[in-house]
């Protein structure tokens, strides 16, 4: 069979690249059909179909611009609030540092204030101090100076008016010389 076929192949010496009649009718007729049914189903898809995305492109383009400048315009908003902010808070630390400022004016004229109220204070109680001492010294070294007195002239000086006549004139003679000495 082989041997026929091959024999039947020599005889007719044919072109392969030209198909035969009725192979080329029923491959145009099959094309045209083909052919005929993408044009009028297919194709309005398609075409449906790109039409719809390059409205839906186009769309979101537009969109995205309008997003683009809502973003820019919030933005600027942002920044604006942003400076006033910063102003705001400096503002707020020049009030804290002129507040602390002024407190520490405040304290300070306070603490000097206690500080002179100390001082008169301790004046007052060493002025008191110095005349109960000096008090207390007159009596004792006018009971001395009594006794002394009484010892070298004698003759016994507890008469009380006498007695604080001297004193007073001895430590009196004492103040003068003390004065005069300065």
């Amino acid at each position: 069979m082989i041997a026929n076929l091959v024999q039947l192949a020599a005889e007719e010496e044919q072109n392969p690249l030209v198909p035969p009649g009725p192979e080329l009718l029923v491959g145009t007729i099959a094309f045209a059909i083909v052919f005929f049914f993408f044009w009028k189903k297919l194709l309005p898809n398609i075409n449906k179909v790109l039409e719809e995305r390059r409205a839906a492109i186009e769309g979101g383009i537009e969109e995205a611009e309008a997003m683009k400048v809502e973003a820019t315009s919030v933005l600027e908003q942002y920044r604006a609030q942003l400076g006033e902010a910063r102003h705001e808070a400096a503002r707020l630390r020049q009030e804290a540092q002129e507040q602390g400022a002024a407190l520490i004016a405040e304290m300070r004229a306070e603490g000097q204030r206690q500080r002179e109220e100390i001082v008169a204070a301790g004046h007052a109680q060493i002025e008191a101090d110095r005349k109960a001492a000096a008090s207390a010294l007159r009596q004792d070294v006018g009971k001395l100076a009594t006794d002394l007195a009484g010892k070298l002239v004698g003759e016994s000086l507890e008469d009380h008016a006498r007695q604080s006549r001297v004193i007073d004139r001895f430590l009196d003679e004492l103040e003068e010389k003390a004065e005069a000495s300065r």
